[in-house]
């Protein structure tokens, strides 16, 4: 990662927080990090479900070949 001068990676942060905070405001980050969570657990829960069709499509050709 890279630093400004003296500044270090937490100050950075900090910074970045300070100016996302005067930019939306108080009210409208809540909002923003509940949307931000639920597009996490919609990006889990595909996943899963892609997970599960990989898993169900492997048995369903394993089957088929141990039939013929």
């Amino acid at each position: 990662m890279f630093t400004l001068g003296v500044v270090g990676p937490g100050q950075i942060l900090l910074i970045v927080l300070v100016i996302v905070l005067l930019f939306f405001g108080g009210k409208k980050i809540p909002e923003l990090m509940r949307g931000l969570g639920q597009g996490v657990k919609e990006f889990k829960d595909a996943s899963k479900g892609d997970e599960k069709q990989a898993e169900v499509k492997e048995n369903s050709a394993d089957s088929n070949i141990e039939q013929k």
